[in-house]
C-alpha cells in the first residue's frame, strides 16, 4: 500500500521505515529534507509549511502511482510536514522499498524531484535579522501565468 501524507506533527521516522518493512524486498531507500539553518547566503531561525492539503494529497498520490509503473519497486511512502519547523527537523521523507537497490535509488529521486516541483506547498523562511520571505515558490508562479495566460486566450474574466 502506497501512502502520502501532509503531518502538522513530527514524523516518527521509525514508524515511517517500519511501514516499508517488506521481506519480498532487498532495497530500501529514504531520503529526509531537514530544515537548515541557511539559505543563499542569509542564517534561517526557523521555516513554516503552507499547503493546501486537499490537492497536495491528490497530486502526492499520482506522483507515488507513477513512481510504482515507472520503475519495479514494491512501495512507496512520502510523507511532507505543514506548519513551523526548527532546526534540523524533518520536512518531508520519501521511503522506497524494491527488490533491488537501482529501483530504488531512481523511484526515490523521481518522488522527491515531483513533489518539489508540483505539490501546492509554500515554504517561508524566518531569519535571523528579522525579515522573513516566501521561497522556492516557482511552480506556483508558473501556475498562475499560465492560468492568466490561458484567461486571455479565451477571453474569460478570472474570478
Amino acid at each position: 500500500m502506497n501512502r502520502f501524507e501532509i503531518s502538522s506533527e513530527a514524523i516518527d521516522l521509525e514508524q515511517f521505515r517500519a511501514s516499508l518493512v517488506d521481506e519480498t524486498c532487498g532495497a530500501f531507500v529514504t531520503f529526509e529534507g531537514w530544515v537548515r539553518n541557511h539559505n543563499d547566503g542569509r542564517a534561517v531561525l526557523r521555516l513554516a509549511y503552507e499547503v493546501y492539503e486537499p490537492l497536495a494529497v491528490k497530486e502526492g498520490l499520482a506522483i507515488l502511482e507513477e513512481a510504482m509503473k515507472k520503475f519495479e519497486i514494491t512501495q512507496v511512502h512520502a510523507v511532507h510536514r505543514q506548519g513551523e519547523l526548527a532546526m534540523s527537523e524533518p520536512a518531508v521523507v520519501v521511503g522506497v522499498a524494491s527488490a533491488h537497490r537501482d529501483a530504488a535509488f531512481k523511484a526515490c529521486r523521481y518522488v522527491i524531484d515531483e513533489v518539489k516541483a508540483r505539490l501546492p506547498i509554500w515554504k517561508k523562511e524566518y531569519y535571523a535579522d528579522g525579515d522573513t520571505e516566501w521561497v522556492n515558490c516557482q511552480h506556483s508562479v508558473h501556475a498562475v501565468k499560465d492560468n492568466s495566460t490561458a484567461t486571455k486566450q479565451t477571453g474569460n474574466k478570472q474570478t
